[in-house]
């Protein structure tokens, strides 16, 4: 059976991290694998009721995203979290707890997140009037070394989601599919990077 591991999508409210998410569950399902989706939004309304934005609490609340995902991957699940995560030692912090750990980095501009953004809350948050907006008027930080960088503002949903899947096959994390879906140019590229953060 497969060992279970971490898939932690990161960035900006918008950037396409739980669409990603989804699709990437959809794919692990049908290879027979078993996982599990942590939301933020989802887990904010149920294991983290109460909490605010504050720094201190966006940490608890990553922090127990990180917990649930850990105790999930020591027993063969694959957790995915999809949440903000704005500060890279949170994430650093669950990435030495749970191990098995792959960061997915959502990069998208602002101009796109705001135009995705049917709520307006970004153009609020510019305008003054919400406080405390990741990105805006409270800091996010990209990860520096994430094993996967998705610009979801250039690249469609199919490219993002193969080279997620592509790197989670080279790190031998998940079974290969019957057909790879991307190119040789692609796959070099995905050793690559995989090398030059020590994988291989």
């Amino acid at each position: 059976m497969p060992k279970g591991f971490t898939l932690w999508f990161t960035g900006l409210s918008a950037s396409g991290k739980t669409t990603l998410a989804e699709r990437v569950r959809d794919i692990l399902l049908e290879r027979g694998m078993k996982v599990e989706v942590l939301d933020g939004d989802v887990v904010r309304q149920n294991l983290s009721k109460g909490l605010g934005f504050s720094k201190e609490d966006r940490d608890i609340n990553i922090r127990r995203i990180g917990f649930v995902c850990s105790l999930l991957t020591r027993n063969d699940v694959v957790a995915i979290g999809a949440a903000i995560s704005p500060y890279k030692a949170i994430r650093d912090e669950n990435r030495k707890l749970i191990g098995r750990f792959v960061e997915v980095y959502c990069k998208c501009d602002l101009e796109t997140l705001k135009q995705r953004d049917p709520k307006g809350l970004y153009q609020k948050a510019i305008d003054g009037e919400i406080e405390n907006f990741t990105g805006v008027s409270d800091p996010y930080e990209p990860p520096d070394n994430p094993e996967v960088v998705v610009d979801t503002a250039n690249e469609d949903i199919d490219t993002c989601v193969g080279r997620i899947i592509a790197t989670l096959e080279q790190l031998t994390y998940i079974p290969a599919g019957d057909g790879r879906g991307y190119s040789d140019d692609e796959e070099e590229s995905i050793k690559q990077r995989l090398r030059d953060l020590g994988y291989i």
